[in-house]
């Protein structure tokens, strides 16, 4: 056993992180694919949506001229020559004193200029009877009135939502170009785990680990991919680090035991930057460079594991995918229920419960209580400047949900 020769600070940590970390490239995707994909150029439009005159109402298509002067008590007729339906135009003109039935989203007949709703005339046979007035232009979509040929329509960096995908689809996109999702390899070490699935026997616990990083890294974008448990075992864990991927995550092993072997490893056959932090929990928690990927040293402890992974992994994962960096957390201030103690010099991740407009605090300790997390609503940060705050101190609480 040894200890950490130097904790480095949060905000080293993600100084360092931030100046290493770049998005990754392009690729392809079916635009049926693509929703909550990043997109990675900005999109313009070639066409105009929509590229044609069309009716906002069922009724008659008419020129505005004729209907000047119509109420109920004077009405006026109009001679129906024909129908224009979506898809199937009026061939015809809409001359003077004449009138075609149309749908809405159909095209406007040539010599229309209004729409005349359906609720105002009165049908009888091949005529109609104009019982209220229209103005020019009265209930239709002007050619590019949803968007222009030329315009912008989506910028680079946006999280495709299903809206945008119909606007892409409405401008005659089949493909989108996205930003290619991270893959991340996670190493779960640990002789006393047991896989996903099992009952736990003896002394030998269910990796709660692994699958909560694979949930974390899909909700940032990325790709998981963790074939099973490692054995403590150099070669094995060496193998699992140099995997094909564009990040690695390993957890367990990662502090200063005789039996922790990713620190070392890291250091002989990469590089080992950071290593031991000064916040809690996670404080065991290391990253450095392996064959010009990052990799993050996680700690086993549960609830440590999900805040190293947050703060530092979650980051790297979120950059690379092309998204923000910042978490993807929702924010409230409240004030504290009861006082909050910490330590001048380190940073607490102190877990939270939201209880009638008050936040009660949880709990700093416990790395090893994963069901605190469970428990809480979100969680906020005590800086290493602070020791603590008063009830009553409004705070900023990051929400899990």
């Amino acid at each position: 056993m040894r200890g950490f020769a130097r904790r480095s600070t949060v905000a080293e940590a993600i100084g360092w992180l931030d100046s290493r970390v770049r998005r990754l490239g392009d690729e392809r995707t079916a635009l049926r694919e693509a929703g909550g994909r990043v997109l990675a150029h900005d999109v313009a439009s070639g066409v105009d949506v929509p590229g044609f005159v069309r009716a906002m109402m069922d009724g008659f298509a008419v020129r505005a001229a004729d209907t000047i002067g119509a109420s109920p008590y004077n009405r006026l007729p109009l001679n129906v020559v024909g129908e224009s339906m979506p898809g199937r135009p009026f061939a015809g003109r809409a001359g003077p004193g004449l009138a075609v039935r149309i749908m809405t989203g159909a095209p406007l007949p040539e010599g229309a200029d209004a729409v005349l709703p359906v609720e105002l005339v009165e049908i009888q046979g091949d005529f109609i009877f104009a019982q209220g007035e229209v103005s020019p232009e009265k209930h239709i979509g002007r050619i590019g009135e949803d968007i222009s040929a030329g315009s912008a329509v989506l910028s680079a960096g946006r999280r495709l939502r299903p809206q945008d995908i119909g606007v892409l689809s409405s401008i005659g996109a089949a493909e989108v170009v996205v930003v290619r999702r991270p893959r991340a390899r996670i190493v779960v070490t640990g002789n006393e785990l047991l896989p996903v699935g099992s009952q736990p026997a003896g002394a030998r616990i269910v990796d709660s680990n692994g699958p909560m990083l694979e949930a974390l890294v899909v909700r940032d974008g990325g790709l998981p991919i963790h074939p099973g448990i490692v054995p403590d075992e150099p070669g094995a864990i060496l193998a699992a680090l140099r995997s094909d991927a564009d990040l690695v995550l390993v957890s367990g092993g990662s502090s200063v035991g005789q039996e922790d072997l990713a620190p070392s490893l890291l250091a002989e056959h990469g590089e080992l930057a950071i290593h031991g932090l000064a916040m809690r929990p996670s404080r065991p928690t290391g990253m450095g460079m392996l064959d010009g990927r990052p990799v993050f040293l996680l700690p086993g402890n549960p609830v440590s594991c999900l805040c190293a992974y947050d703060f530092f992994a979650g980051r790297a994962t979120r950059v690379l995918g092309g998204r923000s960096p910042e978490w993807p957390y929702r924010r409230l201030r409240a004030s504290l229920k009861r006082k909050a103690s910490s330590t001048i010099g380190r940073l607490d991740y102190l877990r939270v419960r939201c209880d009638g407009g008050l936040v009660e605090p949880l709990s700093i300790g416990g790395a090893s209580l994963l069901s605190s997390t469970t428990r809480a609503d979100g969680f906020v940060l005590i800086p290493e400047e602070s020791e603590g705050y008063p009830a009553g101190t409004q705070v900023e609480v990051f929400l899990y949900d």
